[in-house]
């Protein structure tokens, strides 16, 4: 708050001042007042005049740099009101009444948001859970079915269902906190199950799935790692090369303080410039225009639900010849529940 401004907005209010100034003078030489009594006069006057233009300046400089402050410091500006005491001046007092009626309404308005939004969550949970059974039941009748079905209907089938999770995964990674559980699991068993579900697309492409594992054990949800591998994995597979033999390879290594796990394939590789952007939301990148019609959401599930479990995931490739996503588990005792 600058006090020319503040001199300024009140320039009104002190002409006034200095206009009933004059007519006193005026009246005071009329009355033919001494003019010691007229400078003693007009000294006590001026500095009147000025203690009651300090104290107001002084009242709101505080309050008001004491509000942008806040806002300048928080990240969520609409808590200023918590930082701040009810001023002392009148307008003051309004400003403050009028914020907390508007932080009240907006409070309201977002809790409201906020049960809408969990409604339409558990609803899409329990759309999802339900979807899943035919889906199932499709999988299994194409499973029986070999000889007669097409091998592209059960291609559709497992894209459904993993677009499907992709749905699942997303909606619980806003609180995701709140559905994994965090214990010692085993990296090779989640890689075999990963290998498992992703068999068919493996032959069918004539890819190599190598493990290079022991028993390592990381501090993880195995649910949630699951989908991580797997829609990695599956990106693997979707951007194989056609000029090579194409591999895939989880290479576990052990370090002092982390475990690493390496997904390398040698397909189409990511270009230099999409390699920055491959965990944001929706970009779909060179690749993704020109192999397929990508939605540009498994990275960034990925990225969103490595960053919960505390997981760091780095991303190294060069264009037509390899892609490697390591995953980091940490060793430290962050997770570990004390007896």
């Amino acid at each position: 708050m600058k006090f020319g401004k503040y001199l300024f907005d009140k320039f009104i209010e002190i002409v006034f001042v200095l206009f009933g100034y004059i007519i006193i003078l005026m009246m005071l030489f009329a009355f033919k007042v001494p003019s010691e009594a007229i400078i003693g006069i007009t000294i006590v006057f001026a500095i009147i005049c000025i203690a009651v233009i300090l104290t107001g300046y002084l009242k709101r400089i505080r309050f008001y740099n004491h509000l942008i402050n806040n806002v300048d410091k928080l990240d969520k500006k609409y808590l200023v009101l918590e930082m701040l005491n009810k001023p002392s001046f009148y307008d003051g007092e309004i400003l403050y009444e009028v914020l907390y009626d508007i932080n009240k309404s907006m409070n309201e308005n977002v809790k409201k948001y906020e049960i809408s939004l969990t409604d339409f969550k558990e609803y899409i949970e329990l759309w999802i859970h339900e979807i899943k059974l035919p889906i199932a039941s499709l999988t299994l009748m194409s499973h029986n079915q070999k000889n007669k079905i097409d091998k592209r209907y059960e291609e559709q089938i497992k894209r459904i269902d993993d677009y499907v999770d992709q749905i699942l995964y997303f909606v619980r990674s806003e609180n995701a906190e709140k559905d994994y559980l965090i214990k010692e699991t085993n990296l090779k068993k989640i890689i075999n199950t990963v290998a498992m579900r992703n068999k068919d697309d493996l032959l069918e492409n004539n890819i190599s799935f190598i493990v290079e594992a022991q028993n390592e054990m990381v501090l993880t949800d195995s649910k949630w790692l699951e989908f991580i591998i797997n829609q990695i994995v599956s990106n693997s597979i979707k951007y194989t090369r056609d000029d090579v033999d194409s591999i895939i390879k989880l290479k576990v290594e052990e370090h002092s303080k982390q475990i690493d796990l390496h997904i390398y394939d040698n397909g189409i590789g990511i270009p230099a410039k999409d390699i920055k952007r491959v965990f944001e939301k929706t970009f779909t990148g060179e690749n993704g225009r020109n192999r397929s019609k990508s939605t540009g959401m498994g990275l960034y599930i990925v990225k969103k639900l490595c960053d919960k479990l505390g997981h760091k995931i780095i991303v190294k490739s060069v264009q037509n010849e390899y892609t490697d996503i390591v995953i980091s588990f940490s060793k430290n005792d962050f997770y570990k529940i004390k007896d």
